[in-house]
């Protein structure tokens, strides 16, 4: 049975594909600590994934293809859910970074504006703003 059998609303099948994006980064360093479990916890609520789906996508979240969304707005929204699940503990590690940069290309950013948003999400998420960024945000 193919993954889109599994799950026909189509909308359904975004959120459980990009539940599965959040899962696999909160996986890649091998464990999924508590802080990344009440986060998934968190995210599995929002995006109405079922017990039995996040069992699934816990098994094996690589299983599931990343479905782009077609707005700048939702890819900006992902990004920003997975930014929320590497900065759980605080801290980004390569094999975060590297799995990022994967989910932005496949999210549609090109290579270069990847790279724009992981930087400048990583200034963010980290906490190291300059002033004139924290300004900018604030103001607008």
């Amino acid at each position: 049975m193919s993954f889109k059998d599994l799950y026909g609303n189509s909308q359904h099948r975004k959120n459980v594909a990009h539940f599965a994006s959040i899962a696999s980064l909160a996986s890649v360093d091998g464990e999924v600590n508590d802080a990344e479990k009440v986060v998934l916890d968190r995210f599995a609520r929002k995006l109405d994934i079922t017990e039995t789906e996040y069992e699934e996508v816990m098994k094996n979240p690589g299983a599931y293809p990343i479905d782009p969304p077609t707005s700048l707005d939702r890819r900006l929204e992902r990004m920003y859910d997975l930014f929320k699940i590497i900065f759980a503990d605080h801290d980004i590690d390569d094999d975060e970074r590297v799995l990022i940069k994967k989910y932005a290309i496949g999210l549609g950013y090109s290579n270069e504006s990847a790279d724009k948003v992981i930087t400048r999400s990583i200034v963010i998420f980290g906490g190291k703003l300059d002033f004139e960024d924290y300004a900018m945000l604030v103001r607008k």
